[in-house]
């Protein structure tokens, strides 16, 4: 990654798009270390979290994530999704966040060198072109290792820098928890072979 100590830096998630690339590589995002990296590498201006949200649900799996999230350096960016019927007759749920991410790009071009867009989204494409005419540089992190892939081609050309997400995962993936039940037996073959090594805890 082309990062320099002195520019200025901002980060904007998809977080739907960015979620699913990394379902689609096997790991969860940590971000805590996410945060913790993009700042050892420039002066952090704003990271912006993208996401809509079902209102009328009791609980929303993903409320405590953009709880988390809103305390701990993040500008949360929400809207209400809409309920919609599939061709199926199953209902969905619909929330494109891409304009307000445009927007906020848009408005912040005069304030940073260099955005890192965590996105595949194709429709993107002229949102990085008219960052790049402003003179901010734009990274795209996403993945086209994923089956499918999640990163549209006219936007990974577009792009100043394209980062896989893949060659992320270790440094701002969660570590995976193994199932209580395999990691019992992981204990007892160890102490049935007489191991000292102890799993660290995660």
């Amino acid at each position: 990654m082309t990062f320099y100590p002195t520019e200025r830096l901002a980060l904007f998630i998809d977080g739907a798009n960015l979620y699913s690339s990394a379902k689609g590589l096997g790991f969860d995002i940590d971000y805590k270390r996410l945060l913790e990296e993009f700042r050892n590498r420039g002066v952090l201006m704003r990271a912006y979290y993208y996401t809509a949200l079902v209102e009328e649900q009791d609980y929303s799996p993903i409320r405590p994530l953009v709880d988390w999230l809103d305390y701990n350096g993040f500008t949360l960016v929400t809207k209400t999704a809409r309920e919609y019927v599939d061709a199926q007759g199953r209902k969905r749920w619909r929330g494109d966040m891409d304009v307000d991410l445009a927007v906020d790009m848009m408005e912040i071009a005069d304030r940073v060198d260099h955005v890192v867009l965590f996105s595949g989204d194709g429709d993107f494409r002229r949102l990085v072109e008219a960052m790049q005419r402003k003179g901010v540089r734009v990274t795209v992190v996403s993945t086209v290792k994923s089956q499918p892939p999640m990163a549209s081609d006219d936007l990974r050309r577009q792009a100043d820098v394209f980062i896989d997400l893949n060659d992320l995962a270790d440094i701002i993936g969660r570590p995976a928890r193994l199932p209580r039940v395999i990691q019992e037996a992981k204990a007892s073959a160890r102490a049935a072979r007489g191991d000292q090594e102890v799993d660290a805890e995660v």
